[in-house]
């Protein structure tokens, strides 16, 4: 490679000292988080998260650059094939009183060969799309969904697509829908009152290895009830004991769980997507198929 222009074997080793640099950084960032400060500790795992995913998109575009910097560059593309026409002229010379292709037609043979090359870079990035994680994640659950004759229903992205998820369940499955915050208040009441339940499944968001305390846990519940704190399986298992109903999540890896077997009556079937979308897990509902009916998301 001539110039700028890195090896792959060379970006390779520049992005794994990047990534060493960045988790150095982390640690020195979670370091920095008071302890018990809740609000704090959520705004360092939002910028870390921020941070990881601007580095890996970073790093998938620079292999992606570097992919096409491999073959033939477009200047010396443009150079080859104008010594060939130049070639070409210059061997009809006798036959054609020295014609040559003017100034204007190299022009608009470039810019044909750029457009070109633009294109084939279009339809090569759009095959990538089509075996990203976000696809095959939602086409696992759509193809599962469909052995059960169900369908994705989206919900918000908004920190309350769990209890929305569910809410929506309630109402297709013929129960007395709840509001978001109804549902929020009693699920940490729930957890508050069945503390022993619960805060032995949680960890430290910044140090999985630590205990999480009762202030921390307190805290937590707090947040459940007062923010839009994402849901997870311990809100599940709360939701399903305050609505004595089970509750099925679908996910694309795995078997389905399910929460509160032991009721009765129509489960509430939710699907659980970790590469919807950037912000983090997700939580979608479901409904019956109808027909031919297109279940695109």
């Amino acid at each position: 490679m001539e110039g700028d222009l890195l090896t792959h074997e060379d970006l390779l080793k520049r992005h794994k000292q990047e990534k060493k640099d960045l988790q150095s950084k982390i640690q020195s960032i979670k370091k920095s988080v008071p302890k018990g400060d809740k609000k704090k500790k959520k705004e360092i795992t939002d910028e870390i998260a921020k941070l990881e995913l601007e580095l890996d998109e970073k790093h998938k575009n620079e292999l992606d650059e570097n992919k096409f910097s491999i073959l033939p560059t477009e200047e010396n593309s443009i150079e080859q094939t104008e010594n060939n026409e130049n070639e070409t002229d210059e061997q009809e010379s006798d036959n054609f009183n020295n014609t040559r292709i003017s100034r204007a037609q190299k022009r608009r043979n470039k810019k044909e060969f750029e457009a070109k090359e633009r294109e084939k870079r279009i339809i090569e990035q759009s095959e990538k799309n089509r075996e990203g994680p976000r696809v095959l994640e939602t086409n696992a659950i759509k193809q599962v969904l469909r052995s059960m004759n169900l369908k994705l229903h989206n919900i918000p992205a908004d920190g309350n697509c769990l209890y929305l998820a569910v809410n929506h369940q309630l109402q297709i499955t013929g129960r007395s829908m709840r509001s978001v915050s109804d549902l929020r208040k009693t699920t940490s009441d729930f957890m508050r009152q069945n503390k022993d339940d619960f805060l032995p499944f949680m960890c430290n968001e910044l140090d999985e290895s630590e205990i999480v305390s009762e202030e921390q846990f307190e805290n937590y519940c707090k947040d459940v009830a007062t923010t839009k704190l994402w849901g997870g399986q311990l809100e599940l298992r709360a939701l399903s004991n305050i609505l004595t109903c089970p509750i099925k999540v679908i996910q694309a890896v795995g078997v389905p769980t399910l929460q509160g077997e032991q009721f009765t009556g129509p489960e509430l079937i939710l699907t659980y997507h970790r590469h919807l979308y950037r912000l983090g897990e997700h939580y979608n509902s479901t409904t019956p198929v109808d027909g031919d009916e297109d279940d695109d998301v």
